[in-house]
C-alpha cells in the first residue's frame, strides 16, 4: 500500500479471515472474508448515483490490506459483507456488499449467488500486508495511467446487491492506497471530532469510463466510531491529561 501523503510508509497489516472453497461442477474457488466484520463500514451502489464507502480507522485500514491482499492474490475472490454493518445517520444510495476479484479469473457476477450459498465451510487464515511491495506497483500504477482512458482501471458492476470491483496487481494495489491515506488523515480532518463523515480521498480516478457523459463515482468518507464524545484527534491529549491554562498575571 501507499505511504501516506504526510510522510513515512504505514507497518504491516495482519489480517484475520475465513477461507472458503466451494465447488460448482468441476472447479473450486478461493473465497476469503474479513473476520470479524467491518461493522462500522458502509458502501452504498455507485451505479445507482453516488458511490460512497464511510468507515472509521479499523475499518478504513482493514480494507486498504484487503485491496493489497487481492493485489497479490489472482486466485482468490475477496468478498467483504457490509450490508449489515452498524446503519449510519446519513447514509445516501443503495447499501451493497463489496467483492474483489481479478480479470483474468473470470468470475461472472451472475455465478455470485450460488458461490455464497455453497460457501458454508470456512477454515480460519491469517496473512499480513506487504507493505513496501504494494507501495511499488501503486506507483507503477500511478506513472502509466495518468489520463482518464488507461486501460488498467478497475471495472465495476453490480448484481445480488454486491458490488464488484474486477481489476489486476496494479490497480488494486493503488486502490488500497486510497484507503490507507483515508485511514490516516481521516482522524486529523476536523469534522472527525462533531461526529460527522469527512470526505477524505476517492477511488473515482481508479475507475474504468463507462461509455457515458457522466462518469461513475466512488468516494472515501472516514466517519469516527460511536460514541463520539470518546473520539480524539491523533496527537492530542485525553481530557484527562491536559494541563489547564495558566492563570493570567
Amino acid at each position: 500500500m501507499r505511504a501516506h501523503r504526510s510522510g513515512g510508509q504505514a507497518p504491516p497489516i495482519r489480517l484475520t479471515l475465513i477461507r472458503y472453497r466451494p465447488r460448482t461442477g468441476p472447479h473450486e474457488h478461493r473465497i476469503v472474508v474479513p473476520r470479524p466484520p467491518l461493522r462500522h463500514t458502509t458502501l452504498s451502489d455507485p451505479l445507482e448515483g453516488w458511490g460512497y464507502l464511510v468507515g472509521d480507522h479499523d475499518g478504513l485500514s482493514r480494507l486498504a490490506a484487503l485491496f493489497a491482499f487481492a493485489a497479490f492474490s489472482r486466485h482468490t475472490v475477496v468478498h467483504v459483507p457490509l450490508r449489515r454493518s452498524v446503519p449510519r445517520p446519513y447514509a445516501p444510495g443503495v447499501p451493497v456488499d463489496l467483492v474483489l476479484a481479478h480479470h483474468s479469473l473470470g468470475l461472472g457476477p451472475s455465478a455470485w449467488p450460488e458461490l455464497r450459498r455453497r460457501s458454508v465451510h470456512g477454515t480460519p487464515l491469517t496473512v499480513r500486508t506487504d507493505e513496501r511491495r504494494t507501495a511499488a506497483h501503486a506507483a507503477a500504477w500511478r506513472e502509466r495511467c495518468g489520463h482518464r482512458d488507461a486501460p488498467d482501471r478497475l471495472r465495476p458492476a453490480v448484481h445480488a446487491h454486491t458490488l464488484f470491483l474486477f481489476g489486476s496487481r496494479d490497480v488494486f494495489a493503488a486502490a488500497g492506497g486510497e484507503l490507507e491515506h483515508a485511514a490516516g488523515f481521516g482522524p486529523h480532518h476536523t469534522r472527525a471530532a462533531e461526529g460527522l463523515d469527512a470526505l477524505v480521498a476517492s477511488l473515482t480516478p481508479l475507475l474504468a469510463p463507462d461509455g457515458s457523459r457522466s462518469r461513475t463515482e466512488l468516494d472515501i468518507g472516514f466517519r469516527a466510531r460511536p460514541p463520539h464524545r470518546h473520539f480524539r484527534p491523533p496527537g492530542r491529549p485525553p481530557a484527562s491529561r491536559r494541563h489547564p491554562p495558566a492563570a493570567s498575571p
